[in-house]
């Protein structure tokens, strides 16, 4: 790496900030009723007249003026009341500046009107489980992660492969080519899960069908034979727990497989009442398929008793694999945007709202997440799921950024290559997407570099370095980090189906240490510092080849900086870091060093630096910072 020897860049430390973390919200699930204590900062340069808070209620927008509580030597904070009137309440902050006024939402400052798509949002519904903003979730594809059981007799459907053999990428037989995979492989090998800093597994689904991936289930009243069946399960679930990590199943509520029995019984008997379970049409194949899939009748949930077989109680499919001796922590839906919806009716927030409910009734602390490839943010007001695969706010972006310039990955989902962009583009497309959800939501959405069903990060990026920067991104971006089994070995793939490699348990050719341990100490890194688990986000610099930003707990700063190509560098205010505090490196080799304008943060890259700049508690009240000067309003 070589540095660049040119002019500093600006930073974005001169902007007011509000976000959703405990340093700027008294109470982040309040009751219907309730008035919560927000904080907003405004730099001492900004010379602002006053601060008032706009909350929305009813429907009306009401504007309160916020009172200035303490003055720092960077900063003066203000605080306001928003009344909890509504379920969901809306609020933004009005930054009273000469010539004019500013607004505050969640995308940041702008000196124009805004619409109210983007502003702050407090619920009174329950977040995530506080274990999810603490785990690397670890996703595995079981029939690619090892073998448990030697004597398996294949099914008809399916065409045997070496476990050395690449997966095909396209064309017949990729839903087909097994390798033979189960749960007593997985068991066998959770040492390296134990080793990495997993909290959470998190496992493609298990029920029996005629796929390698195990989408088109036959049943969802077992677990497939070739995985061990339910003993299996149950057993790897045990040991799981024993480990202090928790395990998630996978399961298809928008639809079931052809040959599921419920389906098989339905078109059996037009009298039966799985009949009513799917959508019909006078069309061929005679009902709707998922995306127009055969393979793949969609469920249909005005239907009552499919509401209380697959989603409503203890013994639905959805409660019954909580429950003893399984003991799932929760789900992940497959494609749960769609679950629901079709033509002219949408179930969908019912549907979520009542997984959950029987979820809780089983296990409180369960866990519920949805796929989403695309704006879940409608879908993701916290009543329901409790946080999204958040491919649009996080993967998509963070591709664009660091995918390598001459890369001819696909786009997923569209028909075009990968288009590289600026840190620019990367941080506004990031904002766009959080700032329509609670914070949250937000805080615990699963970021992910790579899923079952997209190109392998190493193959997107080429090269270690880039690897480790985007690595950097997911363990202290706010989320919760989800890595695909092989990703922490360097495992490579041009599209979903081409990227479910087997895991070389006894190949070292294909398994890359060095990549290994750069997810290992990053997962040791975010696991170490509050800030980076439950922190809020304050965007600091925005270049073209370079993004840093605050993490930051009332008792906790860290700073982060991602380049991903030699840059300009910049240089921060003193005052970031508080007077006698020294900044201590927790990953990469820079340290922060001091000049006598400020702190510099290096032109080195690609790389990932960390530091704590602040390890005490921040002021931010009358009563523990300098006195406030309340003629400066």
């Amino acid at each position: 790496m070589t540095a660049v020897v040119a002019p500093r860049v600006g930073h974005l430390l001169g902007a007011p900030h509000h976000d959703g973390s405990a340093l700027y919200v008294s109470t982040p699930t309040p009751h219907l009723g309730e008035s919560v204590t927000v904080r907003v900062r405004v730099p001492v340069g900004l010379d602002e007249h006053g601060v008032h808070l706009r909350v929305v209620r009813d429907a009306e927008p009401r504007l309160s003026a916020a009172r200035l509580v303490a003055t720092t030597a960077q900063d003066r904070w203000y605080e306001a009341q928003v009344l909890v009137h509504n379920p969901v309440t809306s609020y933004r902050f009005l930054i009273d500046v000469p010539g004019g006024y500013r607004w505050l939402n969640g995308r940041g400052l702008f000196d124009r009107e805004v619409s109210d798509a983007a502003d702050f949002r407090l619920t009174v519904f329950e977040p995530a489980p506080a274990w999810m903003s603490r785990s690397l979730v670890y996703q595995i594809f079981p029939d690619r992660f090892a073998r448990g059981i030697t004597d398996k007799v294949l099914p008809d459907w399916a065409q045997a492969a070496d476990w050395s053999d690449e997966p095909l990428a396209s064309g017949h037989g990729v839903s087909t080519q097994l390798y033979g995979g189960d749960l007593p492989g997985v068991h066998a090998h959770l040492d390296h899960l134990v080793e990495l800093g997993v909290g959470t597994v998190y496992l493609t689904p298990v029920f029996p069908a005629r796929s390698n991936h195990r989408y088109d289930a036959t049943s969802f009243d077992a677990v497939d034979p070739l995985l061990g069946g339910d003993a299996a399960l149950a057993d790897l679930s045990r040991a799981v727990h024993e480990r202090g990590m928790r395990v998630l199943g996978d399961i298809t509520t928008n639809h079931t497989g052809v040959g599921h029995d419920w389906f098989t019984a339905a078109r059996a008997d037009r009298s039966s009442e799985e009949r009513a379970f799917y959508y019909w049409t006078h069309d061929e194949p005679g009902y709707v398929g998922w995306l127009e899939h055969s393979s793949l009748p969609k469920l249909d949930y005005s239907a009552p008793a499919l509401v209380r077989r697959m989603i409503s109680g203890p013994a639905s499919v959805i409660g019954r694999w909580l429950a003893p001796p399984f003991a799932l922590d929760g789900w992940r839906v497959d494609v749960a945007n769609m679950t629901g919806r079709y033509a002219d009716q949408d179930l969908t927030h019912e549907i979520a709202r009542t997984v959950r409910a029987t979820m809780a009734e089983i296990n409180p602390d369960a866990v519920l997440v949805a796929e989403h490839f695309h704006d879940s943010g409608p879908d993701m007001t916290g009543d329901g799921w409790h946080a999204s695969m958040n491919y649009a706010a996080f993967t998509r972006p963070v591709w664009s950024w660091v995918v390598d310039p001459d890369s001819a990955v696909p786009a997923v989902g569209l028909p075009t290559a990968l288009p590289r962009r600026s840190g620019r583009e990367m941080v506004a497309a990031m904002r766009d997407f959080d700032a329509v959800v609670p914070w949250k939501v937000m805080a615990t959405q699963w970021n992910m570099l790579g899923s079952h069903d997209t190109p392998r990060l190493r193959t997107l990026v080429g090269s270690l370095a880039m690897v480790e920067v985007a690595a950097g991104l997911l363990f202290t971006y706010p989320g919760t980090p989800v890595l695909f089994a092989g990703d922490e070995i360097g495992a490579r793939g041009t599209n979903g189906e081409h990227a479910r490699v087997t895991m070389p348990w006894d190949d070292p050719e294909r398994w890359d240490q060095a990549t290994f341990d750069v997810f290992r100490a990053l997962t040791a890194l975010r696991s170490a510092s509050d800030a980076l688990c439950v922190g809020g986000l304050r965007w600091v610099v925005v270049e073209d080849d370079a993004v840093a930003y605050l993490r930051e707990t009332p008792d906790e700063s860290v700073l982060v900086l991602l380049a991903r190509a030699p840059w300009a560098g910049a240089r921060l205010p003193a005052e970031l870091v508080p007077d006698g505090t020294v900044p201590r490196t927790l990953y990469g080799s820079a340290p922060l060093e001091r000049s006598d304008a400020g702190w510099l943060l290096p032109g080195t890259g690609p790389g990932v630096h960390v530091w704590r700049v602040r390890d005490t508690a921040l002021a931010t009240d009358s009563s523990s910072a300098r006195t406030a000067d309340a003629a400066h309003r």
